[in-house]
């Protein structure tokens, strides 16, 4: 998701990036249920993308005043431009594209020798002709599923919106597929949908070939001063660099926080009416 193949971040014009033909994990949808499921699947090193031309409808709000760890509010879209960042930052990348199918992978297809990941089982199609081979596919779309039509055993609600049936953890009826957020009838807010979003991909890793998902980043001797091994996806950091760390996040924030920002209502004049 570099500024070279996405343009500026929320510009949701921003030039498509190419795609390649397979990863382990597609993400339909650039919200906060799929950009958190994207940091979470990446970090864990899981190859991550995520598809989404730039529409989230937490874009056309004027401003967040509940999302925590914000306590005089924030800009939504900023918000949404530091998930953009924060996934990159963990190794997701970004295909701006809408998502037309997502079907089961043809089976002699698979068995062609081409560079599919072992296991793959939905191809991802786009509007800009991408096709993507996945192991694992998170729809966070919303309330948007014609995409998910071709695929058996996914049940559509319809409740003047439609959903998807999913369990409490984004399991739907098709091994490999999760929905997520507003998609899996979450409650409206934009916290909520981020946990699920969350959930939703620790679901997936306990799921997969993956070792049992660990993100804790410790003091130094946390762990390896009661003779314990540093578990998988931890470490354990000193002082300084604690403190090297939170520098380069507050300076980093301060820059962000700096950036001009458009008004919801130039970028969406029907909100004026």
């Amino acid at each position: 998701m570099t500024e070279e193949t996405t343009g500026t971040r929320g510009d949701s014009t921003a030039p498509r990036t190419g795609a390649p033909a397979a990863r382990d994990a597609v993400v339909v949808g650039g919200g906060v249920a799929g950009l958190s499921a994207a940091v979470y699947t990446a970090r864990q090193g899981l190859d991550t993308l995520v598809v989404d031309p730039g529409g989230s409808i937490l874009r056309r709000n004027a401003r967040l005043e509940n999302f925590p760890g914000f306590p005089l509010g924030v800009d939504a879209r900023r918000l949404l431009d530091l998930l953009g960042e924060q996934a990159e930052t963990a190794g997701a990348d970004r295909l701006d594209a809408r998502v037309t199918r997502v079907s089961p992978v043809d089976v002699d297809e698979e068995k062609s020798g081409d560079d599919a990941p072992g296991g793959a089982r939905f191809v991802v199609a786009t509007d800009g002709d991408d096709r993507i081979r996945a192991r694992h596919v998170v729809a966070a779309t919303k309330n948007e599923v014609g995409y998910l039509e071709d695929l058996d055993g996914v049940e559509i609600v319809d409740r003047g919106k439609a959903y998807v049936d999913a369990d409490e953890r984004g399991r739907t009826g098709v091994d490999g597929l999760y929905a997520a957020g507003r998609l899996a009838r979450k409650p409206h807010q934009a916290a909520v949908c981020a946990g699920h979003g969350a959930e939703v991909a620790v679901t997936l890793l306990e799921e997969s070939d993956e070792p049992f998902y660990h993100d804790w980043v410790a003091p130094e001797g946390y762990f390896t001063d009661r003779d314990r091994e540093v578990p998988p996806g931890c470490e354990e950091i000193d002082t300084a660099k604690r403190r090297e760390r939170e520098a380069a996040a507050l300076d980093a924030t301060r820059d962000r926080f700096a950036e001009p920002h458009p008004d919801p209502q130039e970028t969406h004049p029907s909100l004026e009416e």
